[in-house]
């Protein structure tokens, strides 16, 4: 309810630091044009309904396109008299104006004047003093005297006291009574009242000018007895209001009456008295006021003459036609100049931010200030509403005091609903404030503010982070920060110990915690920080009964740090009560103030006694308690209030007003509720249930109706203003819940929803929409709704709509049109994503899910969540065409088997793209990573790879313990952290859950031995030296005790044993040279030098046994215990496998492999053994070892694991992939592609797998049941050291960084490896031969190798040079007829042919000599006449003529050159190196022609390129994971496409290309360019970035500069910790669900 301009006095500053004496004086920017309409009833009303046809909407269409909300508030349409029975309306009418000009941000008043004055109504209120001076000048009547005195009765709880007009119908019953049988009763009581009126006004005339003659009263106190409402309207909006011309001003004048034009004829438009003739005093007084008119307000004068027909404007009439379009073109264009004024210059003297824009950047500053601004505004508010407490705020306060110089935890402030925490809260902040040192910072946030809207956890955070960054001038966080929850609990919990360092003192309130939205589980608290150090005080607020208490009393154990809040006494009910009526000017009698007191005290609650002070503080004096309907609960009391407003104002409308504002999701604008409820046939058919409306073929509910319910239900509704817009609600969510219950039943709420959904469709607007009516049994009417575009303008989006239209469809059963307009609308997506961010698309696409079972919803939603961090990072500046580009990138592979939605969206990505006026990328398969398939989350936010992991089914926890010696607990069941373990300085090698999953254990290379409490996460014990530091994972174990509960750890050469207490009992240092071999519950195996195994408990005796075959001259390869069985089991390089049994029994078979993974099943009867490319299973159910499968690999095995129930095995290999295999029968079930690292642990858990790699800082959850129709297609792995594709994408050939000596051939159309082809040396690189298909491999022997591709059985061979130097680069022709090998010393030219359809390779035909003072050759290109173009790892470049031996030095480059390209033409080559820049060099005759530098984020330059077919664009693929497509004509660069992954080959493809990325993808995509771009296109609008081209002038061999540098950009400004994460590790945008 405040002002709309900022107060120049307010300092940005202090409201960050949350000063609450300055937050009443913050106020909103506005962006609503709200203005009044004032007229008479009758008089005016054709022009009002020019207007409201005609000019309305195009003034909303003009305000829509500058993003500003236009209601116009009419109250005087739709009715026939505004009279009502409590003598309101005209204060109803005077606070409207007010509300217009306190909101308006430009005009607020329209004043339409014509021939009459309008109706003078009795005041419904006299000061006391007045009336009784009135009374003494009646003296001479007693008889008015009387009638005086039965009309106005003294109310002595006004404050002063007043005489109060009584309601017509306490003389007149039937009044108001509109029903047919009663209509003669009603008819007579009209008529009596219209005289008793006449002869009021004429009594209280009479005495007011005697009163004034006397001197007893001022002329202006007599006024108001002659005054017309419509005066009074003018003098509030036209003459009160200082500001600068804020009115329009349409004056009517009659040139003549005809004779014939009587009373009768003119009674519409002239005023007439109760007898029926015209009334002269009236007109005089209607003269005086347009005489003023004319002279104050002639800047805003439009005058008209008409002539009446007929005695009223007939539109069908010429010149009443014309007289009427002559209106609306006036008051369309002076609106439109008045509200441009208004825009260009705004109030608050800075650019005005127009609400719902995509174009326009709002300074962080900004709208953070807005938001705190408005949080510490509605503190002070509830502040001064609370009575009492001093004991509780005492406490709270020494309870901060006491801890400000220590680590403590949080405040917890609980009770049962409505019980005043929130106003306890904002009080505690408001005495804080007033006792911190001046560099405090207070921050408050009132989570509950926006109900029935939940806040996600995340914005909280976040919102909080900022303001106190901006306040302390901290960095804040980066969007990629914001947008990751882990990551951005860790800058929380960073920020509250910088503050604390810096010495600044730090008052955090968090109110109604328990309000919080159910993202990442924020009820179980695990965001909430337990300890805070010092100078840090957290205080929160939750109802005793929530979820969240229940969670905070499992988290902090202290009953000292919890604070209830109790019920109010009497007196202090009593002081509430008489404190709350002094602010309205009120007070009660004894006897009601005894009833109120009464009643709230049998239950003590706020929220209670406010809803009795609400209606209260209406009681007149005179008001008998039998009419005060008091209850003693507040449920009862919501009830009453509804039967109240029931009563006044019926059922339907009261039913449907409230419910609309209970349903909305932000609240509804008045001009939304108004359009809503004339949607409403329930409601319409009340209003005129017995009454037609005035114009048939138009109806809308008369606003009157609702501005006089809102002025009952002012102490329950709240404006909320959000981007400069106001939007109505309910102040308490307890209320809602309550009118939810009452009038939102299941067949009333889907009916709502549907009614507020068509709405925000625009589906009546221009429509008629069909009503029943009383005395009408159909009647098709237009009900004046306005449309509901997608877009108001370019780049303007529709911000209401897409707030609430998705909710309401969903909630209203319209899930068809939920899936065309919002889910599988691909302009919908990216408007919402741009506007509203893409976590409320998302969260759309959650709660759709949640009613309607809908894979494709699940999938759309799940491509967002992978969208989400590019939109971060852009800060959600991601324009359509990369948006789309995105979707495609990510479901086009999905659309053939989900055509209905996603086929439908990605047909409407592409079909935008292909018309897009911009350049731009269409890819055609899906390379970006899709959603769905087994990977059903990624834990990120991991610091580095995750050596060991530990699952306790039954607790759900999975525990992880990483290579910088941090262990991370997280919860599966929601995938939620939960503590983050700090205390090792090394790699954690071994990590165990312990008892009953409340505890852990962990190993560290630091060789310290820890136990944590996953409860609590805390630290338990530490333990020094408990290990040989620098040991490996595979070097140490842990073993704990099932009967004793003592802690073992061992390692080949020592045993350790302690308690959990931490004593250590035993130590064996394994001097006699023993080796140790496990440990079986508390037994320790061991061997010595002479082959005796000893078997001993470290408190007790050994037993010894000497092995048949002495293991002295054996090599211990694995051993694995097998406690069930009591044995372990030994396995040797000699290819043996011992069994030792707990009493010294042993026996030995040969064992078929040498393993380097060696394991038991749970139920230990299977023994697992992997080597090399072979997992092996073997039967230990007997006491012999019997093979059960031999499972094979495509590449080493690293790890495998049995589900519990024994039939399924997943195991994990370098290769990347995940295999699900049946124990069963040995048959490969499932391949699972995405680990993008080689796969080191594997384990079950209900049904569920999850993985991790010791070289990724990800785990990955893998749910094995899952819809195969959308399983992502498999892909060659990440990282490999050296690749080759085809054009047609067919086939990829790739080498493993682990294995150089094979090439693998991948078929990309099965998704599987197709051929091994084994060499004799290392690959050096690969080539291929597009046209001819072959297959070039050089190696470091020299050979080159050649594979025919369509001959598999043949194979070709280039032999070494006499050097035997090593092969460094292969090039093959244009045409394909010659291919150059490049050595360490020299280049040689062979020539391809074939003989009988076989090929050959003929050569060398040339060879020249690599000089070794330069630096290695590096990448070359091999030019269609035989020339050589090549660079090195120095940067040199050259031009080499094989035929004549004839070289050129070319302008060299600052690195290594890292890619060398020819043109399909010939006519061009492209040089590109790791310094970022590339040059384009003309080849005939060779000339520079463009100079490219292109900086951003990451400077490692080009990797790959490739022309397109016509050769008039080249397209590059770099290390910062981006594809560029560069002009070659001019060099000037036209598209940037983020990929995710570096590009590390490219070949021309039609009118693309087709690539490989660095994760293993394949991309193929077309280049769609306009013939003509725009001058403002930037092609690095999607990136942070800056490039610069210098270009030769084409007519002389001169240079010339051209830079194109559209976005200045400072590459100092990235995180540098972010720069190198992003090198070290995949891109933290690859988000995996």
């Amino acid at each position: 309810m405040k002002t709309m301009a900022e107060h120049p006095d307010v300092n940005p500053q202090d409201v960050l630091r949350g000063q609450t004496d300055r937050g009443q004086r913050m106020k909103n920017r506005s962006n609503m044009i709200r203005v009044f309409v004032s007229s008479t009833v009758t008089d005016m009303s054709s022009e009002r309904k020019a207007l409201l046809e005609r000019a309305y909407p195009e003034v909303l269409a003009f305000c829509r396109s500058l993003g500003l909300v236009l209601e116009v508030v009419d109250l005087r349409w739709g009715i026939r008299n505004v009279s009502s029975g409590d003598h309101d309306s005209c204060e109803i009418f005077l606070q409207e104006i007010q509300s217009c000009q306190r909101i308006s941000a430009g005009p607020d008043f329209i004043a339409l004047l014509g021939s009459r004055y309008g109706h003078r109504a009795l005041p419904r209120l006299v000061p006391e003093k007045h009336f009784e001076v009135l009374l003494s000048k009646l003296s001479k009547n007693p008889e008015g005297v009387k009638q005086l005195s039965q009309w106005f009765l003294k109310d002595s709880n006004a404050v002063p006291p007043a005489y109060v007009l009584r309601p017509i119908a306490a003389h007149f019953p039937h009044y108001s009574d509109l029903r047919p049988e009663s209509r003669p009763q009603h008819d007579n009581s009209v008529l009596s009242w219209r005289f008793t009126e006449n002869q009021l006004l004429q009594l209280l005339r009479s005495a007011a000018t005697a009163a004034e003659a006397a001197g007893d009263i001022t002329a202006e106190q007599k006024q108001q007895f002659f005054t017309s409402v419509t005066e009074r309207e003018f003098q509030q909006g036209l003459w009160n209001d200082n500001r600068k011309p804020s009115a329009l001003l349409f004056v009517r004048e009659v040139p003549r009456q005809r004779v014939r034009d009587g009373p009768k004829r003119l009674a519409k438009y002239m005023d007439l008295t109760a007898d029926g003739l015209l009334d002269a005093e009236a007109q005089g007084l209607l003269t005086d006021l347009k005489s003023r008119l004319y002279i104050s307000s002639k800047k805003i004068l439009n005058l008209h003459c008409v002539e009446l027909s007929k005695g009223s404007v007939d539109p069908k009439r010429k010149e009443h036609a014309q007289y009427l379009d002559s209106v609306c073109e006036q008051f369309v264009s002076q609106m439109k100049s008045r509200i441009t004024a208004a825009v260009d210059s705004p109030a608050e003297g800075r650019p005005r931010k127009m609400w719902g824009s995509i174009e326009e950047e709002e300074e962080t500053s900004d709208w953070m200030v807005e938001e705190v601004g408005q949080h510490v505004a509605r503190s002070e508010e509830l502040c001064r509403g609370l009575i009492g407490r001093e004991g509780l705020l005492g406490k709270l306060s020494v309870a901060m005091w006491e801890s400000t110089n220590v680590r403590h935890g949080p405040l917890v402030v609980h009770g049962a609903a409505g019980m005043g925490k929130t106003a306890l809260l904002c009080k505690l902040a408001q005495e804080m404030q007033r006792v911190l040192k001046a560099g405090s910072v207070m921050v408050i946030r009132l989570l509950s503010a926006r109900h029935p809207q939940r806040p996600d956890i995340d914005h909280v955070l976040c919102s909080v982070c900022l303001q106190v960054c901006l306040a302390c001038g901290l960095s804040p966080p980066s969007p990629l920060i914001a947008g990751t929850h882990l990551e951005l609990l860790r800058f929380f919990r960073n920020i509250l110990a910088q503050v604390s360092q810096q010495g600044n003192t730090l008052f955090l309130v968090l109110d109604a915690v328990d309000q919080l939205s159910d993202q990442h589980q924020a009820h179980r608290l695990c965001w909430l920080p337990i300890h805070l150090p010092p100078n840090i005080h957290l205080v929160v607020s939750m109802d005793t009964s929530s979820e969240a208490f229940a969670n905070m009393r499992l988290k902090v154990e202290s009953l000292g740090s919890f604070f209830e809040v109790e019920r109010l006494s009497r007196n202090e009910g009593k002081q509430m009560v008489e404190s709350n009526l002094r602010a309205h000017q009120r007070t009660l009698t004894p006897e009601q103030s005894d009833a109120v007191l009464q009643s709230f005290e049998s239950t003590g609650c706020p929220l209670h006694l406010r809803l009795i002070l609400s209606a209260a503080k209406r009681w007149s004096s005179f008001t008998p308690l039998t009419e005060m309907h008091l209850s003693a609960s507040t449920q009862e009391m919501m009830s009453q209030l509804f039967l109240m407003l029931e009563e006044t104002h019926g059922k339907e409308l009261v039913g449907g007003a409230l419910g609309y504002l209970a349903l909305a999701r932000e609240g509804l604008l008045e001009a939304e509720l108004r359009d809503v409820l004339s949607l409403d046939d329930d409601v319409i058919g009340e209003v005129h249930r017995y009454s037609l409306p005035p114009t048939p073929s138009l109806i809308r509910l008369p606003p009157l109706l609702w501005a006089r319910l809102r002025r009952d239900l002012e102490d329950q509704l709240e404006e909320r203003w959000t981007g400069g817009v106001a939007t109505l609600t309910f102040n308490n969510r307890r209320l809602s819940e309550a009118i939810s219950s009452r009038y939102l039943m299941s067949e009333r709420r889907g009916r709502s929803h549907r009614i507020l959904a068509e709405y925000f469709q625009g589906r009546w607007s221009g429509k008629l929409k069909l009503a029943t009516l009383p005395g009408l049994s159909l009647l098709l009417s237009d009900r004046k709704v306005p449309p509901q575009p997608l877009w108001f303008a370019p780049g303007l989006a529709n911000v209401r709509k897409l707030q609430e239209l998705p909710y309401h469809l969903l909630h209203a059963g319209l899930w068809e049109e939920l899936q065309q307009e919002v889910i599988g609308n691909a302009e919908w997506l990216y408007c919402k994503s741009r506007v509203c961010g893409v976590p409320s698309v998302i969260h759309d696409l959650d709660q759709s899910s949640q009613h309607i079972d809908c894979t494709e919803t699940r999938l759309i939603r799940d491509a967002l969540v992978l969208i989400k961090p590019t939109m971060d990072f852009l800060d959600s500046h991601m324009d359509m065409s990369l948006f789309f580009t995105e979707l495609l990138a990510r479901l086009c592979s999905l659309a053939p088997s989900f055509p209905s939605v996603i086929g439908r969206l990605c047909s409407q990505c592409e079909e935008w793209l292909l018309t897009c006026p911009e350049p731009t990328l269409i890819p055609k398969c899906s390379f970006l990573q899709q959603p769905g398939g087994a990977l059903q989350h990624t834990l990120s936010g991991l610091q580095g790879g995750v050596l060991c992991l530990d699952v306790s089914v039954e607790a759900e926890l999975l525990v992880l313990g990483l290579d910088d010696g941090v262990l991370m607990v997280w919860r599966l069941s929601d995938q939620q952290l939960l503590h983050t373990l700090l205390g090792h300085s090394g790699a954690v090698l071994s990590v165990k859950v312990i008892d009953s999953s409340s505890c852990c254990l962990s190993l560290a290379a630091d060789g310290s031995l820890s136990r944590w409490s996953l409860m609590k996460g805390q630290q338990l014990l530490c333990i020094q030296e408990a290990v040989p530091v620098d040991s490996s994972p595979s070097s140490v174990h842990l073993h704990l005790s099932e009967q004793s509960q003592l802690i073992y750890v061992y390692s080949c050469t020592q045993v350790k044993v302690w308690t959990q207490e931490g004593a250590e009992l035993f130590s064996s240092s394994g001097e006699d040279g023993s080796v140790v071999l496990g440990v079986l519950e508390e037994s320790v195996f061991s061997l010595t030098d002479s082959g005796l195994v000893r078997i001993f408990h470290p408190l007790h005796d050994a037993v010894e046994t000497q092995l048949e075959n002495s293991l002295t001259r054996l090599s211990l390869v694995k051993t694995v215990v097998s406690p069930k069985r009591g044995k372990v089991f030994v396995a040797t390089r000699e290819g043996v496998l011992h069994q030792i049994s707990r009493t010294g029994k042993h026996s030995a078979v040969e064992f078929p492999l040498v393993p380097s993974l060696l394991c038991v099943t749970e139920d230990e009867k299977l023994l697992i053994a992997a080597a090399e490319r072979t997992l092996s299973l073997f039967n230990i159910d007997r006491d012999s070892v019997d093979k059960v499968l031999d499972l094979q690999h495509d590449d080493e095995v690293l790890s495998a694991c049995v589900s519990s129930d024994g039939r399924l095995l997943a195991s994990g290999a370098a290769d990347q992939l995940i295999r699900i295999w049946s124990v069963t029968t040995g048959a490969l079930l499932d391949s699972l592609c995405g680990s993008d690292a080689p796969v080191t642990s594997v384990v079950f858990c209900k049904g569920s797998v999850v993985s991790a790699s010791a070289a990724a800082a990800s785990v990955h959850l893998w749910n094995l049941k899952y819809d195969t129709r959308h399983k992502p297609a498999a892909h060659i792995p990440s990282g490999s050291a050296h690749v080759a594709i085809t054009r047609d994408a067919d086939r990829v050939f790739f080498v493993r960084q682990s294995s150089q000596r094979e090439v693998m051939s991948w078929n990309n159309s099965t998704g599987s490896l197709s051929e091994r082809l084994s060499v004799s040396a290392q690959v050096c690189c690969l080539e291929l031969a597009q046209h001819k298909r072959l297959l070039l491999c050089g190696l470091t022997s020299g050979t080159v190798l050649i594979y025919p591709l369509a001959l598999p059985q043949e194979t070709l061979c280039i032999p070494p040079p006499e050097s035997l130097c090593r092969v460094l680069c292969v090039a093959v022709s244009t045409h394909e007829k010659h291919v150059a090998v490049a050595y360490e010393d020299s280049v040689c030219l062979f020539e391809i042919s074939a003989r009988d359809s076989v090929p050959t390779v003929e050569g060398p035909l040339h060879r020249f000599p690599l000089s070794l003072l330069h630096g290695p050759l590096s990448s070359m290109a091999l030019l269609s006449d035989r020339r050589l173009l090549y660079g090195t790892s120095c940067g040199e470049v050259r031009l080499h003529d094989l035929s004549s031996g004839a070289g050129s030095a070319l302008e060299p480059h600052r690195s290594r050159v890292t890619c060398v390209m020819g043109s399909n033409w010939g006519t061009h080559a492209l040089v590109g190196s790791e310094d970022a820049v590339q040059r384009l060099w003309a080849l005939t005759p060779l000339t520079l022609d463009h100079t490219m530098e292109y900086k951003g984020f990451l400077f490692e330059g080009v990797l790959s390129a490739a022309f397109s077919e016509s050769d008039h664009f080249v397209f590059t693929g770099s290390q910062d994971r981006t594809v560029k497509v560069w002009d070659v004509q001019t060099g000037n660069l036209l598209y940037v496409q983020y990929v995710y992954s570096p590009v590390v080959r490219m070949v021309t493809f039609r009118n693309g290309f087709v690539a490989l990325s660095q994760q293993g993808a394949v991309i193929r995509e077309v280049f769609h360019c306009p013939d003509d771009i725009g001058p403002d296109y930037n092609p690095l609008k999607n990136v942070k970035a800056q490039y610069r081209v210098t270009s030769r002038e084409k007519n002389r061999d001169v240079q010339q500069n051209s830079v194109s540098d559209p976005q200045d950009f400072n590459p100092a400004q990235f995180n540098l910790n972010f720069m190198s994460m992003l090198r070290a590790k995949p891109s933290s945008t690859c988000v995996i669900l």
